[in-house]
C-alpha cells in the first residue's frame, strides 16, 4: 500500500510499481492508480492523420525540451477540472530538478502555445498531461514528444487512460499483465537520458 503523501521517491518509487497518483477531487487525499487496461502509444505507432501532416509541413513551430517545465505544468492545470495541484507542481518540479521529470514545449513566435509534460525511469516515459493554445499544438507536441523518445532509445510511452484523441493518435489499451512486463523491460535500460 503506497501512502497518501507526494515525495519525489514515493513517485517514483510508485511508477516503477506501475501506480500514479491522482488526488481525490472530493477531500485532496493522494490516491494511487493501476488501471487494467492501460493506454500506451507504440512509438512506431504514432498516427499522423492529414491535418496534423498539414501542420507539420508548415513548420511554423520551435520544439524545446525541459525550456520551462512548470510553464506547462501550469497551463496542463489551467482548466475547469484539473487534477494539478500546487502539490503536484511542486513535486514535479522537484523531479524535474532531479533530472526524472521532463517538458517538451511547442513555441510559435516565441510565445508558449503547446507542451507535454511527464516522467522517465529507465527506457520509459510516463506522459502526465498536455495542452494547446492554439490548434493542434498538442498534437504537434506529442508528435515530437514520441520523435524524441525514439531518438533517445525509449521503449515504452504511457498515457494513463485511453481517450478518443489519444486513440486518434494511435494510442492503444493493453493488458495490466502485458504493461508491467513492458515496464520491466523498460526498467532494466538504465543508461536512456531524456
Amino acid at each position: 500500500m503506497l501512502p497518501s503523501e507526494l515525495t519525489p521517491e514515493i513517485v517514483l518509487f510508485a511508477y516503477g510499481q506501475g501506480c500514479f497518483p491522482m488526488p481525490d477531487p472530493s477531500t485532496g487525499n493522494i490516491n494511487w492508480y493501476r488501471p487494467d487496461p492501460r493506454a500506451v502509444i507504440p512509438l512506431e505507432g504514432f498516427h499522423v492523420g492529414r491535418t496534423l501532416k498539414r501542420v507539420l509541413s508548415k513548420q511554423n513551430f520551435t520544439i524545446r525540451t525541459n525550456n520551462c517545465f512548470e510553464k506547462v505544468m501550469r497551463a496542463c492545470a489551467a482548466r475547469e477540472d484539473t487534477w494539478i495541484t500546487e502539490d503536484f507542481i511542486r513535486i514535479y518540479g522537484l523531479l524535474n530538478a532531479l533530472g526524472f521529470a521532463h517538458s517538451l514545449e511547442v513555441f510559435h513566435n516565441d510565445e508558449l502555445v503547446g507542451g507535454v509534460y511527464g516522467v522517465s525511469l529507465g527506457g520509459a516515459f510516463f506522459a502526465e498531461s498536455m495542452f494547446h493554445a492554439t490548434s493542434n499544438a498538442s498534437k504537434v507536441a506529442l508528435f515530437y514528444l514520441v520523435e524524441h523518445l525514439k531518438k533517445m532509445n525509449f521503449v515504452l510511452l504511457e498515457c494513463q487512460f485511453l481517450t478518443p484523441h489519444l486513440a486518434s493518435l494511435g494510442a492503444i489499451e493493453i493488458s495490466d499483465h502485458s504493461y508491467m512486463s513492458q515496464l520491466a523491460s523498460a526498467l532494466e535500460l538504465e543508461n536512456v537520458a531524456f
